[in-house]
């Protein structure tokens, strides 16, 4: 994966935790917040069980589509609970190096 992929998840990320700091109007992010973090949670589980039947059923655009949809969310519900996919990716590593 490129790095300038990954720098963009980072951005992201930054784009989200502005989003529920500063809420914008118009703003998907803000909007789903403001529902509450058990909106944030369902939203997580509906496009795990998306990105589930696409694997399945679908072609890799669609599950492609599906992944984004749900690394979002999750970047969205990390970010509500002051969060960071960082903290996720440090738990990867440490149970990677075991």
């Amino acid at each position: 994966m490129p790095s300038t992929d990954l720098a963009f998840l980072a951005e992201l990320e930054s784009i989200v935790r502005d989003r529920l700091q500063n809420p914008v109007d118009g703003s998907y992010t803000a909007r789903l917040a403001a529902e509450g973090n058990k909106r944030i949670a369902q939203k997580v589980g509906e496009e795990g069980v998306e990105l589930s039947l696409a694997a399945v059923a679908g072609d890799d655009d669609e599950v492609i589509d599906e992944a984004a949809d749900l690394v979002y969310h999750l970047i969205v519900l990390l970010a509500d609970r002051d969060l960071r996919l960082g903290d996720v990716a440090a738990r990867l590593r440490t149970r990677h190096d075991g």
